[in-house]
């Protein structure tokens, strides 16, 4: 657990132990922040990656500048965090928004990276979009909970619910201890805003490296068909989906061992 000068940031970070099979920088989703538990450092990646995970601007531990974030900032505070760790080389996993900031990365920093892993994300553009959260702001509450936990799992319907109130009753009151019903706080607006202008589809062709595409069958923030998109336009790359929604990862356990398996080929 530390924290590191990143050009005009200090970004906290944890990394799990040495392995032979080398590092994994994981980038992170909306709101991200390592206290947080459990997380990825938690994953069965870290018994077998030495997992770089950190708290991105704005978030968690890491600094809060002032004025406006875009896409470009955090693809260059993660080439900034590798340059201050003096690690040249990376595979990288980037979950959800992480996986936005990835693409950002690969095409920016491309000598930094050796394989990609893209998770439940989209290119934006004519790609399609991941689901606009910042919509969100407006409403809090109950109100909240329902629509995200709805986009979040395509399975939870009207009619699901009907037949499992108690189950329903219980995710919710989960939902709601992890605050889901607040309002988004003002770095995570920031991040939002960032978001909405997210647009790889006419730069993805250049990506090089080997990718593999993951998603959920009942994501409803990530459809597939964004994901279907990204395989589409990166040559080479593969794609694979899992029982879950837009929490796959850790809702199939074949998820992790499928991505832990390709890149170790």
């Amino acid at each position: 657990m530390s924290s590191i000068k990143v050009n005009d940031l200090d970004v906290y970070f944890e990394r799990t132990a040495k392995t032979n099979s080398g590092p994994l920088l994981y980038i992170g989703g909306t709101a991200g922040d390592l206290r947080v538990k459990p997380n990825i450092l938690d994953s069965s990646l870290g018994k077998t990656f030495e997992v770089i995970a950190y708290d991105q601007r704005g978030l968690g531990q890491t600094s809060k500048p002032e004025g406006n974030y875009t896409m470009q900032n955090y693809a260059d505070d993660a080439a900034g965090l590798l340059d201050a760790l003096g690690i040249e080389q990376i595979s990288v996993l980037g979950v959800s928004f992480g996986g936005m900031v990835a693409q950002e990365f690969a095409l920016r920093h491309p000598h930094k990276v050796t394989k990609l892993v893209l998770s439940c994300t989209s290119s934006g553009g004519a790609g399609g979009s991941s689901y606009p959260l910042h919509e969100l702001d407006s409403i809090e509450g109950e109100e909240k909970i329902e629509k995200v936990l709805k986009l979040y799992d395509l399975r939870i319907t009207d009619s699901w619910i009907k037949e499992n109130p108690e189950t329903w009753k219980q995710i919710k009151k989960a939902a709601a201890e992890k605050g889901m019903d607040k309002k988004y706080a003002p770095n995570v607006l920031k991040q939002l805003n960032a978001r909405k202008s997210h647009d790889t589809f006419k730069k993805l062709s250049e990506i090089k490296k080997p990718v593999l595409i993951t998603g959920g069958k009942y994501d409803g923030l990530a459809p597939m068909k964004n994901m279907q998109t990204l395989q589409d336009l990166i040559s080479g790359s593969e794609l694979k989906f899992y029982e879950g929604g837009h929490i796959f990862l850790a809702e199939d356990p074949l998820a992790f061992k499928d991505i832990a398996e390709w890149l170790l080929k």
